[in-house]
């Protein structure tokens, strides 16, 4: 018997919440342990599924969950029910050690606090809490908003060291990598907020004789709000297998203390260094005081980091196949100013990578720097630029050197490339000047993951700019050594660790056909409301489909390719006189309604849809192109044909 996926996905989460009600995970770990110290050889060996499913038969529980559940000879829901205990125990290998965090709540939201019951099955919005530890990232279930969230999930988190033997309660004292929570609100249209970023010490569990501690975490709002409370997370840790011999108290606060300790003694350093280091460039000449040139940013909590640190080298193993492809992928990142309560100017605020991510948009800054760390993961000699476009706002953008010499400027926000040429302020009253090729007007300072320099040039003007970072005369380097001492990965405990990338979840397929059929529908009802017939071409529909996919790889490639093609079809498909009109458009986002909207703001588009005539004939195209973090790349096309009378 099959069942419609919204009837599945209901029934999974019937079990799901009967599991929870009967914990089922306590009596899955009690059999799991009580497996393994029965099993002398299970150290040298995984446990199978096969041993782990004859123990739990023994102990009656799939029969006590089949009798609660009061399910009777169906063997499919047997079979169903037995995968998803299997699930909760799967992958767990008894040479390593795990992590089980638990989040059994949420409370004091008070921003929710009049937030009305959702009514089943109405839109709302939602709480969605992302984590990322020692490269490892997972996601809870989306939940309604509410004073008290029903954030109740359960992850289980690897702690290994590249492959080596399970790590004792000494080796895990020295792993300070935090577990991050990212918490996002999702509203009825699909708009993402950044409730709040919080860094956990897990380490705490390491004291706990039954391997087990349960807590309450404060998480504090972001930005302008860093210091308010966003509410509370009731959260549970457990150690598997459990330590035989755990840490006292005093062991873990003393390690805590001195890893604190040592993170500012370095990071005040740095600043003494980084003053005495400023003093000397505005020495240089006093107009450098109004250059852009910002060593220090602060992220979404409010605290002031090098802005190297926000670099690292970051390789998107087969997720992203060329430096280009990573500049489209960074360029379907929303862009978004730091909200700002009032007025004031721009709120400052750098994002983690984890928070950038999670959210799904951000600032230009946010884009630079990952784009940055991606294009240094390609082997490229890649920087990031502070400086202003026209009219003097503040922008950042990425420059790559070639090793000819050659310097292209890459826009993170839209993927552009420009190739820089500078001007010889030297050169005689006549010769050629080139004109400026990008929309770049001053640049500051530059800087990647382990270099900071501050142009000292006469002018800061892009197109007189020569960028010989060897040059001193030009460039004010800081000192590598002092950078690495604050900003190399491990150098503190401060630094937040970098996440991988996630590979998309959304099927590119079934996406495109549901927004299309969105579309279909969108049209048809407006034709009604104007007293217009519909009538869809499903073949000039398919046809529209090479177009999209060559506009695709232009903005991935720079290269037009496949145009001839299309209108060859096309010309086939309108017959002699017959008129053909397509509008294309690009979107980052999947709401139809909103598209939809968007679309009729064009006359040219408004002309293809509210098409009048003889013999009117509608095509719609949607191709949706999927990239990691499920960025996504719409292409929506519209068209018609119809009989030219004269």
């Amino acid at each position: 018997m099959s069942l419609p996926p919204e009837k599945a996905s209901e029934l999974k989460q019937i079990i799901h919440n009967h599991l929870l009600k009967m914990d089922i995970h306590g009596k899955i770990r009690e059999v799991l342990a009580e497996t393994v110290r029965d099993d002398k050889d299970s150290a040298h060996r995984s446990l199978s599924e096969t041993d782990f499913l004859h123990a739990l038969q023994r102990r009656g529980i799939i029969d006590d969950v089949m009798k609660d559940l009061h399910f009777t000879q169906v063997t499919n829901t047997l079979q169903e029910l037995k995968g998803i205990l299997l699930f909760l125990s799967a992958n767990i290998d008894p040479s390593r050690r795990y992590l089980y965090l638990q989040v059994l709540g949420g409370k004091a939201f008070l921003e929710h606090l009049q937030e009305p019951e959702p009514f089943p099955g109405q839109l709302c919005s939602t709480f969605t809490l992302y984590l990322h530890f020692r490269n490892q990232r997972f996601r809870s279930k989306p939940v309604p908003c509410a004073c008290e969230p029903d954030l109740k999930e359960g992850f289980l988190l690897e702690i290994h060291k590249d492959g080596s033997k399970m790590a004792d309660a000494t080796a895990m004292l020295s792993m300070c990598d935090p577990v991050h929570f990212v918490l996002i609100k999702t509203d009825t249209s699909s708009e993402t907020t950044l409730i709040s970023s919080y860094f956990l010490d897990w380490r705490t569990v390491l004291a706990s004789p039954t391997g087990k501690t349960c807590f309450a975490v404060e998480l504090m709002g972001v930005g302008s709000e860093c210091k308010v409370p966003a509410g509370v997370l009731t959260v549970s840790l457990e150690l598997y297998p459990p330590l035989t011999e755990t840490l006292s108290t005093d062991i873990i606060s003393t390690q805590q203390s001195l890893e604190r300790q040592r993170t500012a003694e370095k990071e005040r350093l740095f600043l003494v260094y980084a003053k005495q280091w400023w003093r000397e460039f505005l020495e240089i000449r006093p107009s450098h005081q109004s250059k852009l040139v910002k060593i220090f940013a602060q992220d979404e909590n409010g605290i002031n980091r090098p802005v190297c640190s926000y670099v690292r080298v970051l390789r998107a193993g087969r997720l992203l196949e060329s430096p280009r492809q990573a500049a489209r992928f960074v360029s379907l990142l929303a862009h978004e100013k730091a909200p700002v309560v009032g007025g004031g100017g721009k709120q400052e605020q750098w994002c983690t990578l984890m928070a950038f991510l999670c959210r799904g948009k951000g600032d230009c800054e946010d884009h630079a720097t990952l784009l940055c760390s991606l294009l240094l993961g390609f082997g490229l000699d890649a920087y990031v630029c502070v400086g202003t476009k026209a009219k003097g706002v503040p922008h950042a953008w990425v420059l790559t050197r070639g090793t000819d010499g050659s310097i292209t400027f890459w826009e993170s926000l839209t993927a552009h490339r420009y190739l820089h040429r500078a001007i010889d302020p030297d050169a005689p009253p006549l010769a050629p000047t080139p004109k400026p090729s990008s929309p770049y007007r001053t640049v500051g300072c530059v800087f990647n993951h382990q270099t900071f320099l501050a142009n000292c040039q006469p002018s800061d003007a892009v197109e007189l700019c020569v960028f010989d970072f060897q040059n001193q005369s030009r460039w004010k380097a800081m000192s590598e050594e002092a950078l690495k001492s604050v900003c190399a990965p491990g150098s503190t405990t401060s630094l937040p660790p970098l996440p991988p990338l996630c590979a998309p979840s959304l099927d590119p397929a079934a996406s495109s056909n549901h927004l299309e059929l969105e579309m279909r529908y969108l049209v048809s009802e407006h034709r009604k409301d104007l007293d217009l017939v519909t009538v869809w071409d499903d073949h000039l529909s398919y046809l529209l489909s090479s177009a999209l996919s060559a506009y695709e790889l232009e903005r991935c490639t720079g290269v037009s390719c496949g145009n001839e093609e299309f209108q060859d079809a096309v010309r086939r498909a309108v017959p002699d006189g017959h008129t053909f009109k397509g509008f294309p458009i690009h979107f980052l986002h999947r709401n139809a309604r909103r598209a939809f909207a968007t679309c009729l703001r064009s006359p040219f588009c408004e002309e293809i849809v509210c098409c009048r005539g003889d013999h009117v004939r509608l095509a719609v195209r949607v191709r949706v192109f999927v990239y990691p973090e499920n960025a996504c790349a719409v292409w929506l096309m519209f068209a018609c044909k119809y009989r030219s009378v004269l």
